[in-house]
């Protein structure tokens, strides 16, 4: 893990996730990031490469609910020193991939197909079930002015998964960035995620916490 964290490494990222999301690219605020989302459960979301007082300046000034704070650092540098509206949600790991992924010899399951689609610079893997249901998705973002390819919304669902249908579709999506000249690789990872992108040849980057003030209703 770094001790200093790139802002160009999460800039990139950002970029990434807000092309994946369709929605428009980071705007400089202080030593961080804005950007307006627009979700009924994400407003709008503040992303720090570090953690000093243009964070908590924000979480003490912030009281309306889903406007995310998020930092390259521990809950516990911060969670103590801030109000107590901001609610901790789930661990997320920023990780690289600066090469090919390990991947095992692996084939795709019997009773299922793939299906592409793209947008922008984001291009989608589907997984699709013989009955029609998508049992695995995901994308990879395109940041064509850092060659840095993003990897976004990667899900598998319940009644699908230890079948390798995440790996395989991880495979496909890194052939499509490799045909496009891009082998760097970005993502922010689960606790579940990051132990199958590590078994890929993921490093953990930083780490990448949230807070957010949920509404009472």
């Amino acid at each position: 893990m770094k001790d200093k964290v790139s802002a160009e490494i999460v800039e990139n990222w950002l970029k990434g996730w807000c092309l994946s999301r369709e929605v428009s690219f980071p705007v400089q605020y202080k030593s961080g990031f804005h950007v307006m989302v627009g979700d009924e459960k994400q407003k709008e979301r503040f992303v720090f490469p570090e953690l000093n007082d243009d964070f908590f300046e924000l979480a003490d000034l912030i009281d309306e609910p889903w406007v995310y704070l998020k930092v390259s650092t521990s809950p516990e540098e911060f969670i103590e020193k801030i109000p107590e509206r901001w609610k901790l949600q789930p661990q997320g790991y920023m990780m690289t991939c600066f090469h090919s992924m390990n991947f095992p010899e692996i084939s795709l399951a019997e009773g299922y197909h793939l299906e592409f689609s793209e947008y922008n610079t984001t291009f989608v893997v589907r997984i699709v079930a013989e009955n029609g249901e998508q049992a695995s998705i995901g994308r990879v973002s395109l940041i064509n002015g850092a060659a840095i390819a993003i990897y976004d919304r990667i899900i598998t669902e319940k009644n699908h998964q230890r079948k390798g249908l995440a790996s395989f579709l991880l495979k496909e999506l890194e052939k499509i960035a490799l045909s496009k000249g891009f082998s760097n690789n970005l993502l922010v990872a689960t606790e579940e995620g990051r132990r199958l992108y590590e078994t890929l040849g993921w490093k953990m980057y930083c780490l990448h916490s949230s807070i957010v003030i949920p509404s009472e209703t």
